[in-house]
């Protein structure tokens, strides 16, 4: 998976304020925090309601709301963020289209204990597991 397609899907280094170019730079990154205007992105690109990210997100939908967008998150949240970014450009690059990575990730799986993935990315175990599902099936394990 390319870094370049997760700095892309938070918008570029306009909105993370630097560039994504080894795995060294996601702790960097996640050290200074993403920005509102990061997620926003993320939320556009995956056609959600903040709300919906929200859940996702060791935040609340209001809080988030507070902040402005040029406004950083804390560590926490900018890892969850990161790896939720992670798991989309993963599983765009598998699915070799978003629609379809999108559709899969709302389905019940039942390698993943019949839960969707989407409900598995609120945690780091969950989105490792997501990722480890798309590996599979990137090497011909179909679920």
């Amino acid at each position: 998976m390319q870094l370049s397609a997760i700095e892309r899907i938070l918008g570029g280094q306009k909105a993370l304020h630097m560039r994504i170019q080894k795995r060294q730079d996601l702790i960097a990154l996640s050290d200074h925090g993403v920005t509102k205007g990061a997620l926003l992105n993320l939320a556009r690109y995956l056609s959600f309601p903040i709300d919906q990210i929200a859940e996702l997100l060791p935040i609340s939908g209001r809080t988030i709301q507070r902040y402005a967008p040029r406004q950083h998150f804390n560590r926490a949240v900018s890892e969850q963020i990161l790896q939720i970014a992670e798991v989309v450009a993963k599983g765009v690059e598998v699915f070799e289209d978003k629609n379809h990575f999108l559709i899969w990730m709302k389905q019940p799986n039942v390698a993943l204990g019949n839960k969707t993935p989407l409900n598995l990315l609120n945690s780091r175990f969950g989105t490792q597991m997501v990722l480890d599902e798309l590996g599979r099936i990137e090497h011909g394990a179909l679920s």
